[in-house]
């Protein structure tokens, strides 16, 4: 596969749809360079899907992945039934155990492929076993995959055990905690998989609190996976607390800032609170990051998409969890975090990660120029209605670090709505498809994508389904942003 410059001969035409961003084997987001091609996807339209070349690794199968569930079923012999492909048989064990859980006459049983655990189910609950795959995190990468298949080498172990040693100590350095308090996960749901186990078993079993409008996943898993989560939008600290009283919820979970709203809750405030509840903080720092933001003095346990700015390229699926040295749970969470993660980062992909994490602190901060400047000549144009970007929230400031900034991403919404919103995204000469934080900029109709399905759920919470997401990228920022001028 011959790697296209994606700063400077972007995925953005009809031409285009279906292409891998970044054009490798292991991208995790796709080219979906027009409006109708988002809706034929979301309606999963044979002509747009088929045309796929990769597809985010938790809301399908990347192409390797595909073999081994397809060849899985020929190997044994099985036909009219689904293959979903795991690490280890704990992991696919747990997928069996939720959708039996959830079925009880659910056919189900775990067969072993190329060293591979598949979960096969009959497709009546095919749609609990991708539920289960989507929202958690925790199936087979796709480099796995190629090993499996003899397509790529498999690395010595000693080299993925000293990446991940080393990645480690990157995060205990921007985290300033213990190495023994970080552990890396194969995916960001993954690392709130585990979070959410090790919380149950400290806290019981009551639903989570959700505070401000969500990342669709990170609600849907405790809502589906788990015991519930109840979401309050509503971000005023008396609000909050008359929530926490009637619930009682097992642990709150914030994102920081929110996506897509790029919205900040009063963490600090928000924290004191749930202490004097002896209700635990978590928080997803994905889009605000731990080289921006100072979060352990209020999170109990932070999570992070690696996948994102960490990373940066576009080809790895990964996260982290990070216990709060200050956390009053430290030593209990500390514990059975390890007990409970079902696995861990695999050998390949954390040599990948580690490779591409090395210049995250400048790269990070290019990234935070890039989208601040584009965010100020956005609100420059009449036909701007809205851009949503942290920098004048009150929030997010207090918990900046010195010399930190915004992120790599704003959402913005234009004065004619919907129709408008078509016409500019299909014109825009940028890579257009899911994903942030890769060094490419990439746009997508987030409401579209994430919440298709619950359009006016989404707008009864303040989310339009014409705003328009942008992940700034590396590109030269004047000609990012004649690309952008061009078309508003």
């Amino acid at each position: 596969m011959t790697e296209r410059n994606l700063l400077t001969d972007p995925c953005w035409s009809a031409k285009d749809l279906g292409e891998p961003l970044p054009s490798r084997p292991h991208a995790v987001s796709v080219a979906l360079p027009r409006w109708e091609d988002v809706i034929a996807y979301e309606e999963n339209v044979p002509a747009c899907v088929n045309s796929l070349k990769a597809i985010y690794p938790r809301f399908g199968f990347n192409p390797f992945v595909a073999e081994i569930a397809r060849k899985s079923l020929e190997f044994h012999g099985i036909s009219q039934k689904s293959s979903w492909p795991y690490p280890n048989s704990a992991s696919a064990l747990s997928a069996q155990e939720y959708c039996v859980r959830k079925d009880s006459d659910c056919f189900s049983k775990i067969e072993d492929f190329l060293g591979v655990s598949c979960l096969i189910v009959d497709q009546r609950n095919t749609s609990l076993a991708k539920a289960f795959w989507q929202h958690t995190g925790l199936g087979l990468s796709s480099r796995e995959a190629a090993i499996a298949l003899g397509k790529e080498k498999k690395p010595l172990t000693s080299h993925g055990h000293g990446a991940r040693k080393e990645i480690i100590k990157r995060l205990a350095n921007l985290y300033n905690c213990d190495k023994s308090l970080i552990r890396l996960h194969r995916s960001g749901m993954a690392a709130l998989t585990t979070i959410l186990s090790a919380i149950y078993c400290v806290k019981g079993t009551s639903s989570t609190l959700q505070i401000g409008f969500p990342y669709v996943d990170v609600l849907k898993l405790p809502q589906i996976i788990f015991q519930g989560s109840d979401l309050i939008v509503q971000t005023k600290l008396s609000r909050i607390k008359e929530e926490i009283d009637k619930k009682n919820p097992a642990a709150l979970i914030i994102e920081i800032p929110s996506n897509p709203l790029l919205q900040c809750v009063d963490l600090i405030s928000v924290s004191k609170l749930a202490k004097d509840k002896n209700i635990p903080v978590i928080v997803d720092d994905t889009i605000g990051s731990s080289i921006n933001v100072h979060l352990t003095p209020y999170a109990d346990v932070i999570f992070s998409s690696l996948t994102k700015s960490f990373a940066g390229r576009g080809d790895i699926l990964a996260g982290s969890s990070v216990i709060s040295p200050y956390s009053k749970w430290k030593k209990e969470l500390a514990e059975i975090i390890p007990k409970v993660a079902l696995s861990t980062l695999s050998d390949s992909d954390a040599i990948e990660l580690e490779l591409t994490s090395r210049d995250v602190k400048d790269r990070l901060k290019r990234l935070n120029t890039s989208c601040l400047k584009l965010k100020e000549k956005l609100e420059t144009k009449k036909e701007v209605s809205k851009v949503l970007h942290p920098q004048h929230c009150k929030n997010f400031n207090s918990l900046l670090k010195k010399g930190g900034g915004y992120g790599c991403l704003l959402s913005f919404e234009l004065k004619g709505g919907i129709e408008e919103s078509k016409r500019v995204y299909d014109s825009l000469r940028v890579n257009k498809g899911p994903s942030l934080g890769t060094n490419f900029t990439l746009v997508c109709p987030y409401v579209q994508l994430a919440h298709f399905k619950e359009l006016k759920w989404a707008e009864k919470c303040g989310v339009t389904e014409h705003l328009l997401r942008v992940s700034a990228g590396l590109e030269n920022e004047d000609e990012l942003w004649s690309r952008f001028n061009s078309v508003i």
